[in-house]
């Protein structure tokens, strides 16, 4: 998803959202100790996704203030 996407969810989908990324990033993770990737760049776009959800999560909180 791109940041478009992202600001059109409300904060309960992007705190789902977020959830979810986490997952999938400690899955990614297990893989990478246990055998090999076949697509490392996952491990980037995963985490920059996340810090797109965190960011759009402080700017929401920052609106209602």
């Amino acid at each position: 998803m791109r940041n478009k996407e992202y600001r059109n969810l409300n904060k309960e989908e992007l705190e789902e959202k977020l959830l979810e990324l986490r997952k999938k990033l400690m899955e990614l993770n297990f893989k990478r100790k246990t055998s090999r990737i076949e697509k490392p760049h996952l491990f980037r776009e995963t985490k920059r996704n996340i810090a797109r959800i965190l960011t759009l999560l402080k700017e929401k909180v920052n609106e209602r203030e």
